[in-house]
C-alpha cells in the first residue's frame, strides 16, 4: 500500500441516496443527480458511478500520458482516451469492476506509444490504487 507522504490536494464530495441520490462536491462545482443505468433495471436519467469513475480515471491516465511525453521531450497534447468501466458480479457472488482504457496518440510511432503507455500506468494515481485489485485494460488504438 502506498503512503501519502505530502497531500497535494483533497477532494470532498457529499452523497445522499446512493445510486439513486444526489452528490454535490464540497465547492459546489459537481451538483448532479445520480441514477442506476437502465441496464441495471433502474431508470436512467442521471449520472452513475461508473461513468464517473470512467471520467476521473482517463483524466488522470492523460495527464500521466502528459508527464511521460514531457520527460521523453514528446508532444502526446492530442492524445484522447476512451475509458470503459464495467460492473459486474465476482466469484463468490460480490461486485467488482473491470477498466479498459483505449488510447490514441496521434503522431507517434505504435511501439513507442505502448512504452509510453506502461510508463503512464506507473505514473497513474488511479492505475497505482487499482493495480491487483481490478482488471485494467490497456491499449493503443
Amino acid at each position: 500500500m502506498a503512503t501519502i507522504t505530502k497531500a497535494l490536494y483533497t477532494a470532498k464530495a457529499t452523497v445522499t441516496g446512493g445510486r439513486a441520490g444526489h452528490g454535490i462536491s464540497s465547492d459546489g462545482v459537481l451538483d448532479l443527480d445520480l441514477r442506476v443505468p437502465e441496464a441495471m433495471g433502474g431508470p436512467g436519467g442521471g449520472t452513475n458511478p461508473e461513468q464517473l469513475f470512467a471520467v476521473g480515471y482517463a483524466a488522470c491516465f492523460q495527464s500521466a500520458i502528459g508527464v511521460v511525453g514531457r520527460r521523453r521531450k514528446l508532444d502526446t497534447s492530442a492524445s484522447t482516451i476512451t475509458a470503459e468501466v464495467t460492473i459486474g458480479t465476482s466469484s463468490g457472488g460480490n461486485f467488482g469492476l473491470a477498466v479498459a482504457l483505449h488510447v490514441a496518440l496521434p503522431d507517434i510511432e505504435p511501439g513507442t506509444a505502448r512504452e509510453i503507455l506502461t510508463e503512464a500506468d506507473r505514473v497513474c494515481p488511479y492505475s497505482n490504487a487499482t493495480r491487483g485489485n481490478i482488471e485494467v485494460t490497456l491499449s493503443v488504438v
